[in-house]
C-alpha cells in the first residue's frame, strides 16, 4: 500500500502526494493501460521529472513531441521550456514517481482540481517555436546512467540539472553513510526500491522499506546507513542539485 495524500483513486488511475517542499514535490501515480497525462506542454520556471517504477510510459519530447518509450528503471527530466507529455501506451499498469523542482504550485493545482478550485500554475501550451529542442531533455533508460562506484556502493547518476539530480544507488552488504549533516537550501530525498535502509532524521532512527520515501528539508540533521548483509536499492534525489552530482563523482573511484 502506497501512503500519501490522496488526490485521485479510481480504477483507471491513482495519484498521491508523497512530499511537498518549496524546492520539490514528489507524487506517486498508477496509470492503467491507455491512460494519458496532459497534452504537450511546457513549464517556464521549473523542471518536471519522472522515474518509472513498474510497467512503461511513452513520453512526447521536444517541439514535435518525439515519442520515447521508457521502461521500469528509466528516468526522464524536462527542464524549463522543453515541451513534454506522457501516457501509458503499454499493456500493463504503470507506476511512477513525478518530481516537480521547484514545486511552483503544482501540488496546489492538484488539490484545487480535486476540490473544485482553480488549478492554474506554471504550465503552458508550447510557444510558437515549439520550445527548446528535444535534446535538452534527459532520458536515462533502465540500467543507464553515469556509473559511480566506491567499494560496495554503486550509484547510477540518472540525470543532473540545476533544479534536480537523481541517482539510483545499489549497496551490497553493510555500509556506513556520511556523518550527520544538513543542507542549507536543498531537500534530500530517499525512495527505497528494494531492501531496507536505515534513516536517521532529526535524532530519530527509521527503518525504511520498499515504497517508503524519506524527504529531509533544509537545515535538518540526517544520514543513512545499510546494516544488513544483503542488498538495498534506493533513489537519492537532491533539489536543487547545488553541486551534489559533482560531489558524488569526487568521492567515487
Amino acid at each position: 500500500m502506497t501512503h500519501g495524500e490522496v488526490i485521485t483513486d479510481r480504477e483507471e488511475r491513482e495519484l498521491r502526494v508523497l512530499t511537498l517542499h518549496e524546492p520539490i514535490s514528489i507524487t506517486w501515480s498508477r496509470y492503467a493501460p491507455g491512460q494519458r497525462g496532459p497534452d504537450l506542454h511546457v513549464h517556464r520556471e521549473h523542471s518536471d521529472a519522472f522515474y518509472v517504477l513498474e510497467g512503461e510510459l511513452t513520453f512526447g519530447l521536444g517541439p514535435e513531441g518525439d515519442p520515447v518509450r521508457v521502461l521500469a528503471g528509466g528516468f526522464v527530466a524536462a527542464p524549463p521550456n522543453v515541451a513534454h507529455s506522457f501516457a501509458n501506451e503499454g499493456a500493463a499498469e504503470a507506476r511512477f514517481l513525478n518530481l516537480h523542482a521547484p514545486d511552483t504550485g503544482f501540488v496546489g493545482s492538484l488539490r484545487a482540481r480535486r476540490d473544485g478550485g482553480d488549478p492554474s500554475y506554471d504550465q503552458f501550451d508550447p510557444p510558437a517555436d515549439g520550445g527548446l529542442p528535444r535534446g535538452h531533455a534527459i532520458v536515462s533508460g533502465p540500467g543507464e546512467g553515469e556509473r559511480l562506484v566506491s567499494g560496495n556502493r554503486i550509484a547510477l547518476m540518472k540525470g543532473a540539472l540545476d533544479d534536480i539530480s537523481l541517482a539510483e544507488w545499489t549497496i551490497e552488504g553493510p555500509l556506513d553513510g556520511p556523518g550527520l549533516h544538513t543542507h542549507e537550501n536543498g531537500v534530500d530525498s530517499f525512495y527505497v526500491l528494494e531492501g531496507e535502509l536505515e534513516m536517521t532524521v532529526d535524532g530519530a532512527v527509521h527503518a525504511t522499506g520498499p515504497g517508503t520515501l524519506a524527504s529531509v528539508p533544509p537545515g535538518v540533521l540526517h544520514t543513512f546507513n545499510h546494516r544488513g548483509a544483503g542488498t538495498v536499492r534506493f533513489l537519492n534525489v537532491h533539489a536543487p542539485d547545488e553541486g551534489f552530482a559533482g560531489y558524488l563523482r569526487s568521492i567515487s573511484d
